[in-house]
């Protein structure tokens, strides 16, 4: 039994030390410290703060650094990174070699996985995925089922949600927004540069591809 409890303990790779912070619920969160170098971490190393040892997984290289607040039943997992001021929370997931970083908030049951980035002041909440080699970044907000994908971009003050989704090499940012039962789409293999920009609204079941531009105060919905 002793045998088997060091050979636990051996394959953890971080320990939780007691701090006084807590999570906006009042709940204590504890400081992450290194049990042994993997990825970019050293051994002794102390990392971001999380509410249960349950919140970052010790297979991979997975781990949170900085003022990073990680709680609820959120889940860091394989090789993700949280740094910066970043706070995932709720039943977020963060897997794969996704990052997480800036002042950038994840929520709720929302997805980040892949290679996909959220940074900035950007916020991923809902049931919403971002995923592949996406972007959301900036003010931009990703909510409800709203799905980015592939390499796609969100940025600046953009808001996709509902059952939007974005995806192949399309941008939407500035102010626009993407909503309703959506597809704003560039295929990677076609003509794959739809933007959508300025104040421009896509919504309903509008479709906007290859390489349409939809910007200024245009609005694009029902089944265009």
């Amino acid at each position: 039994m002793i045998t088997d409890l060091l050979a636990m303990h051996e394959e953890k790779k971080f320990e939780l030390v007691k701090t006084e912070k807590q999570t906006p619920e009042g709940k204590p969160l504890f400081r992450v410290k290194a049990l042994r170098d993997f990825g970019i971490v050293s051994k002794g190393e102390l990392g971001g703060y999380i509410e249960k040892e349950g919140n970052l997984s010790h297979d991979g290289d997975a781990w949170v650094s900085g003022n990073t607040l990680v709680y609820g039943d959120t889940w860091v997992s394989d090789d993700a990174l949280v740094y910066g001021n970043a706070r995932v929370s709720d039943d977020a997931l963060v897997y794969g070699n996704a990052r997480v970083y800036g002042d950038a908030r994840v929520s709720g049951d929302a997805w980040v996985y892949g290679n996909a980035r959220v940074y900035g002041k950007a916020r991923v909440s809902g049931n919403a995925r971002v995923y592949g080699n996406a972007r959301v970044s900036d003010n931009a907000l990703v909510s409800g089922d709203a799905w980015v994908s592939d390499d796609a971009l969100v940025y600046g003050d953009a808001r996709v949600s509902d059952d939007a989704l974005v995806y192949g090499n399309a941008r939407v940012y500035d102010k626009a927004r993407v909503y309703g039962n959506t597809l704003v789409s560039g295929n990677a293999w076609v003509s794959d540069n739809a933007r959508v920009y300025g104040k421009a609204r896509v919504y309903g079941n509008a479709w906007v591809y290859g390489d349409a531009r939809v910007s200024g105060d245009a609005w694009v919905y029902g089944n265009t």
